[in-house]
C-alpha cells in the first residue's frame, strides 16, 4: 500500500487505537494532522516517532465538539500540507450509566464528542473532497453500535449514529469519488483495558471467539487499506474488527 504524498487527518490520535492509526498511515507514507486536546505529551512523542520515519506530522489542538473550531482546523490543516486526502475520524469518550441514573450531561459530553464531533469533521472536509473529486473518509464505531451495552445508552447510541452517517454521507459523495466507511472494533487492548479488572477481561474474553482481545494494529491496518487504492470500490461498509465478539 502507497499512501505517499497524501494527508491524513486522524483525531483523538494521541493515544490508543488513534496513535496506532496516525502511526501506520505514517509508515505507508502520510503526512498526519494529529488531532488531540487531553493528551499532548503523548502527541509529541507520535510526532517524534513519524519524524524518525521520514513523516511530517503536526499536532492540533482542537475541540472536535465546536462545529467552527473543526472548519478552522482542517483549514489549518490544508494550509500547513497544501492539501487533504484522509480523515479518520477516532477520537471519542464515554460516560456509562444505567439510563435511569444516566444525567443530561453525561448523554450530551458523549454525544456532542463522540458523534457531533465526527459531523463537525465530515462537514468541514466534504466540499474539499467534493472538489478535488476524491477522498477517503473512515468513522471509528463499535460493535456496541450494532448491538447495544447495558450501562452504555449514550456511547452506543452515539456509536450507532456514526454507522447511519457513515451510510449516508457515502450515498451523498460517491459521486464525487469519495469513499466513507466505518470501522467497529470489539474489545481493544487499550490502557483502559489492561488497567481493568481481571473479571472485566474474562468476561470479554468468553465471548470473543479468538480467545483474546484485539489490538490497536488490528484496527489500524484496516484503516490503512480503506484509504488506500487497493478499497477504491468499497463504500458505505460497516467492518466489524472484533475476534467474533459479535458473533
Amino acid at each position: 500500500m502507497n499512501l505517499k504524498n497524501k494527508t491524513a487527518i486522524v483525531t483523538g490520535a494521541a493515544t490508543g487505537i488513534g496513535a496506532s492509526i496516525a502511526l501506520k498511515l505514517a509508515s505507508y507514507g502520510a503526512n498526519i494532522a494529529i488531532i488531540d486536546r487531553a493528551n499532548l505529551d503523548n502527541a509529541q512523542q507520535i510526532v517524534k516517532s513519524i519524524q524518525e520515519i521520514g513523516g511530517k506530522a503536526v499536532i492540533y489542538n482542537s475541540d472536535i465538539s465546536n462545529f467552527e473550531a473543526a472548519a478552522n482546523t482542517v483549514n489549518s490543516v490544508i494550509e500547513e500540507f497544501g492539501k487533504l486526502d484522509i480523515l479518520v475520524n477516532n477520537a471519542g469518550i464515554n460516560r456509562d450509566g444505567v439510563i435511569w441514573k444516566m444525567t443530561e450531561d453525561q448523554w450530551d459530553a458523549v454525544i456532542n464528542v463522540n458523534l457531533k464531533g465526527y459531523f463537525n469533521y465530515i462537514r468541514a472536509v466534504s466540499p474539499v473532497f467534493r472538489d478535488q473529486q476524491s477522498g477517503k473518509i473512515v468513522n471509528i464505531t463499535s460493535i456496541n453500535g450494532l448491538r447495544g451495552k447495558f450501562g452504555q445508552a449514550n456511547y452506543a447510541a452515539s456509536k450507532a449514529g456514526i454507522i447511519g452517517l457513515t451510510k449516508t454521507v457515502a450515498k451523498e459523495l460517491g459521486k464525487y469519488n469519495v469513499n466513507v466507511n466505518a470501522i467497529a472494533p470489539g474489545l481493544i487492548e487499550t490502557e483502559m483495558m489492561r488497567n481493568a479488572d481481571a473479571s472485566v477481561r474474562e468476561a470479554a474474553l468468553e465471548d470473543i471467539v479468538l480467545k483474546r482481545l484485539g489490538r490497536p494494529e488490528d484496527i489500524a491496518n484496516l484503516v490503512a487499506f480503506l484509504c488506500s487504492d487497493l478499497a477504491c470500490h468499497i463504500t458505505g461498509e460497516v467492518i466489524k474488527v472484533d475476534g467474533g465478539q459479535y458473533i
